[in-house]
């Protein structure tokens, strides 16, 4: 199967890489440090500004913000820097990252902070704490214990919105079954690229998805077929003026089938 072609375009994009064969990227504290000083150095190198991290043993989350078309080469920065600072420290060698990062690329303001959420509840999903900001390598959590911030966050919205708003109100709202949704339609967003920016584009407007639904077998396959497209649960059901709980009960019936 040919590689997904990588969106490097300038903009907000979440990042994760993960240890080879899920093992471990991170021994003891020192490890952890040095990441983000390579990350806040290949920032100034690449002009980029993190808006949040997450640093897990074996895998790290990433929410970055780019000036230039340069996402792989900021990575590659990242990746083969600390690779090189691990295995020289430890005595390994071969492979140290599972392959290439996975990435994707932020075309809606609303996904910044469900992926905020998302990124600050990674540790508790894990079961490494109860509690939002007690893990200590998270952006939110160095905010919350009022520790100081690595160079490459200082811009992050996070830092700002401190000034005026609670963080932990901003971090600590549970994920819900919408920001899962929201979550989903980032997974499955088609991303074309053109000269000037990256746009959202899906393979049919709701206008055409629905244009011929008359009857309510009809109009149940157009649902299925607008989510499979990468719109969201509430966008369906503000476009055909329904409640969500009746989208939800059309997926969940499974009355219907998305085309091939």
């Amino acid at each position: 199967m040919p590689r997904r072609t990588r969106l490097d375009t300038a903009g907000y994009h979440h990042v994760i890489n993960r240890g080879v064969n899920r093992s471990h990227i991170f021994e003891e504290t020192q490890d952890y440090e040095m990441f983000l000083k390579i990350l806040c150095k290949a920032c100034t190198a690449y002009r980029a500004v993190v808006h949040d991290y997450c640093l897990m043993s074996n895998h790290f989350h990433l929410l970055v913000e780019t000036e230039l078309d340069n996402l792989s080469l900021f990575m590659k920065h990242i990746n083969s820097n600390y690779a090189i600072y691990f295995n020289k420290k430890y005595g390994r060698s071969g492979h140290f990252w599972q392959g290439r990062f996975y990435s994707r690329y932020l075309t809606d303001d609303a996904y910044y902070y469900t992926l905020i959420r998302y990124i600050e509840q990674n540790p508790i999903a894990a079961g490494l704490t109860k509690e939002i900001g007690k893990y200590p390598y998270t952006l939110g959590a160095a905010l919350l214990a009022k520790n100081e911030i690595i160079p490459c966050a200082q811009a992050s919205k996070l830092v700002a919105e401190l000034t005026y708003e609670n963080i932990e109100a901003i971090i600590g709202i549970t994920i819900n079954e919408e920001d899962l949704e929201i979550l989903g339609t980032i997974e499955k967003q088609k991303v074309l690229v053109d000269e000037q920016h990256a746009k959202l584009a899906y393979g049919k407007s709701l206008k055409e998805h629905f244009k011929e639904a008359v009857t309510k077998t009809e109009r149940n396959k157009a649902i299925f077929n607008a989510l499979n497209d990468g719109y969201t649960q509430a966008a369906v059901s503000k476009w055909l003026g329904v409640s969500r709980s009746l989208i939800s009960k059309v997926v969940k019936s499974g009355d219907s089938t998305p085309d091939p």
